[in-house]
C-alpha cells in the first residue's frame, strides 16, 4: 500500500483480498514470488522465526488445486528459507468463516498432509459478521487430534463477539487467540485461568482499522501484558495493509506502555513458549535469546 494509505476498516478489508489480491496472485509464479517476498521481508527485518498463514484456494486457470496451491507456498518458503539463512518459517492453513463444514474438513485434511512439510497448525479467520463457528466444531476436534495446533481469531468485532460464539471457542481450548478485543469481563477471567495460551496482539491493525476506540494508548495491551497465566505476543495483521512490520509493533508498544529494556526482553523470551514450530526450534530461539 502507499504511505498514508492505511485508512482500511472490517468493512472495507475483507474486499480488497476478494477484489484485488486474489486477482494479482492468481498463478504459480506471482503465489511463489510474493510467498518469497514476505519471507525475505520478514527476514530483513530481523524475525528469525516466522508463522505464515493463508487460507487454501484453488488456482483453475493455472491448473492448481488446493492442495497444488499450499505445495507451492510451501515451496516459496522453503526456497526463501534456503536463500535467508537466518529464519526458519512455518505454515498455519486458515479456515475461512464462511466455509462449510466439508470445506473446513477438507483444510484440515491438507493440513495434516502437509504435516511434515511444515503445516504446524490451523486457524479460522475471516469475515467477523459471517458464518456461524460452531459448525466447524468436528474440523477443530480432528485438527487437534492428529497433533495440530489451534488459533482463532477472537471477538475481533462486536458482531462476532456473542457469548455462544466466545463460549464455543473457548470449549475448544485454542492453543492461541488472536485480536481478543470485545471481550466481556467474565470471559477475561476464563481467559486469564488458562495458563500459558498465547494471545496474538495486532496494534496497528486495530487502531488503523478502528476495531478499538482510541489511540495506540488504548490498545487492550496495555491490560493483558501484566496478566498472569496468558502469553502476549505482539503480531502484524498485516504488513502489506497496515505498513507495519512487527519490528514497528514493537516499537509502538515500547513508546505508548513505556516498557523498559527488560521487560521487552521477557515478553519476547515468553513468546517463544506459544510458537508452533516445536521444541527443536523452541531451543533454537532460546540460545539466540540468551
Amino acid at each position: 500500500m502507499p504511505p498514508g494509505k492505511h485508512d482500511y476498516d472490517l468493512k472495507t478489508f475483507f474486499p480488497l483480498f476478494s477484489s484485488y489480491i486474489y486477482r494479482l496472485v492468481d498463478d504459480v509464479d506471482s503465489l511463489v514470488y510474493t510467498t518469497m517476498s514476505v519471507v525475505k521481508e520478514f527476514a530483513e527485518d530481523g524475525v528469525v522465526y516466522l508463522e505464515l498463514r493463508t487460507t487454501p484456494r484453488g488456482m483453475p486457470d493455472a491448473g492448481l488445486d488446493k492442495a497444488g496451491y499450499v505445495t507451492e507456498v510451501l515451496r516459496a518458503m522453503e526456497e526463501a528459507q534456503q536463500e535467508v539463512q537466518t529464519l526458519r518459517a512455518r505454515l498455519v492453513l486458515s479456515i475461512d468463516r464462511r466455509n462449510t463444514l466439508e470445506e473446513a474438513l477438507e483444510v484440515v485434511t491438507l493440513a495434516k498432509q502437509f504435516q511434515d512439510r511444515g503445516v504446524v497448525a490451523i486457524d479460522m479467520c475471516g469475515d467477523p459478521a459471517k458464518g456461524d463457528v460452531s459448525l466447524f466444531t468436528p474440523a477443530i476436534s480432528e485438527a487437534r487430534a492428529a497433533g495440530l495446533k489451534v488459533t482463532i481469531h477472537f471477538a475481533e468485532a462486536e458482531c462476532s463477539a456473542s457469548q455462544a460464539e466466545l463460549d464455543t471457542i473457548l470449549s475448544w481450548w485454542p492453543d492461541r487467540l488472536g485480536h481478543v478485543i470485545h471481550v466481556p469481563e467474565h470471559v477475561k477471567q476464563q481467559i486469564a485461568a488458562r495458563s500459558g495460551i498465547g494471545l496474538e496482539l495486532c496494534l496497528s491493525c486495530n487502531v488503523h482499522a478502528k476495531m478499538i476506540v482510541g489511540g495506540f494508548e488504548a490498545h487492550h495491551f496495555g491490560e493483558w501484558w501484566r496478566v498472569d497465566g496468558p502469553v502476549v505476543v505482539p503480531c502484524t495483521d498485516d504488513v502489506g495493509v497496515f505498513g507495519s512490520p512487527v519490528s514497528n509493533e514493537w516499537r509502538l508498544i515500547q513508546e505508548h506502555f513505556r516498557l523498559e529494556h527488560e521487560q521487552i526482553l521477557s515478553l519476547a523470551k515468553k513468546g517463544i513458549n506459544v510458537i508452533f514450530g516445536g521444541e527443536e526450534e523452541k531451543d533454537r530461539l532460546r540460545r539466540i535469546m540468551w
